[in-house]
């Protein structure tokens, strides 16, 4: 009886009832032997749902958030990220205007005010059916920032067409009708050639521009080299030109004008580059066209001066400046001619001092001074005409600002400044003559006399003074002198220096600046082909003279 009991307790190992794709169990028992193959149960549908794929937001709902993030960045002064939000925005949904004046007043707020009037401007054709003062009046903004006076007059009239008490238009109106008042001043005065008052308008034009924190248009650029041209203030039309041409540096416009500063300035080779840029943006540039010819014209003409005058053909020389001078011109509005019509006219008068034409070899250098004040060659060539004139005291004047000049002055070498040293030494010995005795004077010579000019002026003015030929005593006591300073080399040097050489001091015959009789007899035989007698020194003629000639 126990054994059954735990017989009871004892159960067989039975197999885990296998799982079907139904969710049922099988109560099948298993198999005993070996298991016939079976074909693979035919998988039951699912009954459980997946999870939904998430749909995809909308573009709209999403340009909306990214503009929020936007005016969250914009709020916090970070408008460069704020500008990149926008964008965003404008690609997801580039019909929406508000994300466009966002991004503008973005840009407003970084001083890119182009960019900024772009955004305007495609906001404002979104939404013309509709227009919004909001929108025009930043338009307008954008337009004063940028010197378009007479589109933003526009722009805010159709403001205040919408919203006649708009505070704001009213204000933006009253600047815009000023800044127009300062251009039209302008333009007056550069057509009257009142070139002060066309700065003083221009520079209320800027003002009015700088402050709003605006772009200074490429127009009122150009004017500002115009204006320095027309003054002829040199440094600064330079410093204009390249400012502009950093600024536009494919605008043929401004090409062509930095070619003619560097032209009117004397930089011949540059200006040709510039104005062949200017050439290849725009092969139809009339300006830049007439420009390239004309610099052509005088780089070859001026070498063609420049090669006559170093041959000594001077004539051929003065022609061919001239004709270069004529090509230049001398227009207001380019500065007279500028700097390289004063290194022509300073050429010229060169030419005309070795012509011996001084007076107007004199025009010439103050036409060149008027231009270019600090040339040290003009002022050494009007300092040598002066001297020629015996205009003493400006010829040492001009001889010290010629040094003073090529002192600073790059292209002055150590020899020019030394060369002029010494030619200031004989203008001021010159003026110190001019005071007692002046002995090329005296003979009728100039300063650069040869030797045979010397006696041939000697022998002429000897006999013209000759107290028994009825001439001066005192007169022919001075040629006696000159002749003794000036026939000696080395006292002519001394002489010429400003140092003190007095012929009536020299050893000798006292009064005849150390002339013997033998010296007088060769003079008067020369002059009476050898018939000349001599009465003996010292020696009391019928007018009580010292000395006496008998013939």
């Amino acid at each position: 009886m126990a054994k059954k009991k735990g017989a009871a307790k004892k159960r067989p190992a039975t197999t885990p009832t296998p799982v079907v794709p139904n969710g049922s169990s099988s109560s099948a028992p298993p198999e005993s032997g070996p298991s016939t193959p079976q074909p693979p149960p035919t998988p039951s549908p699912v009954t459980t749902s997946p999870k939904p794929e998430p749909e995809e937001e909308d573009p709209i709902k999403r340009a909306e958030n990214v503009k929020e993030q936007g005016n969250v960045a914009f709020k916090a002064a970070k408008y460069a990220a704020a500008v990149e939000l926008y964008t965003r925005a404008i690609e997801l949904n580039p019909f929406e205007p508000s994300y466009l004046t966002n991004r503008a007043a973005s840009y407003i707020s970084l001083k890119r005010f182009r960019l900024a009037l772009e955004d305007c401007q495609m906001a404002a054709s979104l939404q013309s059916a509709a227009p919004s003062p909001k929108t025009l009046l930043r338009l307008a903004r954008c337009q004063l920032a940028l010197g378009s006076s007479t589109p933003a007059l526009s722009t805010i009239g159709t403001v205040l067409a919408l919203e006649p008490k708009n505070t704001q238009a009213v204000q933006l109106k009253d600047k815009v009708t000023a800044l127009e008042g300062h251009v039209r001043n302008f333009e007056s005065a550069r057509k009257r050639k009142d070139w002060a008052m066309a700065r003083l308008a221009l520079d209320k034009c800027l003002q009015s521009i700088e402050g709003e924190g605006g772009d200074v248009p490429t127009e009122w650029r150009i004017w500002r080299v115009e204006l320095e041209l027309s003054r002829g203030s040199w440094d600064a039309a330079n410093i204009a030109a390249n400012d502009a041409l950093r600024l536009n540096p494919n605008s043929p416009d401004v090409l062509a004008l930095r070619g003619l500063v560097l032209f009117l300035t004397g930089k011949l080779p540059q200006a040709l580059q510039h104005v062949s840029s200017a050439l290849r943006l725009d092969p139809g540039h009339v300006q830049a066209q007439k420009l390239r010819k004309r610099v052509k014209d005088v780089e070859r003409l001026k070498e063609e001066g420049n090669v006559a005058f170093k041959l000594g053909k001077l004539q051929e020389a003065y022609d061919l400046y001239s004709e270069t001078l004529d090509r230049i011109g001398s227009l207001e509005e380019e500065g007279k001619g500028g700097q390289i019509r004063a290194t022509l006219l300073s050429n010229r008068a060169t030419t005309l001092l070795k012509l011996e034409k001084h007076e107007e070899a004199l025009a010439d250098t103050d036409a060149s001074l008027a231009v270019s004040p600090n040339s040290f060659k003009a002022l050494r060539t009007r300092a040598r005409i002066n001297l020629h004139l015996e205009k003493y005291d400006a010829s040492i004047a001009d001889f010290k600002s010629a040094i003073q000049q090529a002192s600073t002055e790059g292209s002055a070498t150590e020899g020019d400044v030394r060369a002029l040293k010494v030619d200031l030494k004989k203008a001021e010995a010159a003026l110190k003559r001019s005071k007692t005795k002046d002995y090329y004077k005296i003979l009728g010579l100039a300063r650069e006399c040869t030797e045979i000019e010397i006696k041939k002026a000697y022998r002429r003015e000897s006999l013209i003074h000759h107290p028994d030929k009825g001439g001066d005593e005192e007169k022919f006591k001075l040629v006696v002198e000159a002749n003794a300073v000036l026939s000696d080399p080395q006292r002519r040097e001394r002489y010429d220096m400003g140092e003190e050489e007095d012929g009536m001091n020299d050893g000798g015959m006292g009064g005849m600046g150390g002339m013997s009789h033998m010296d007088l007899s060769e003079l008067f035989s020369h002059f009476h082909g050898g018939q000349a007698g001599f009465s003996g020194f010292p020696g009391q003629g019928p007018r009580g003279h010292s000395h006496s000639f008998s013939f």
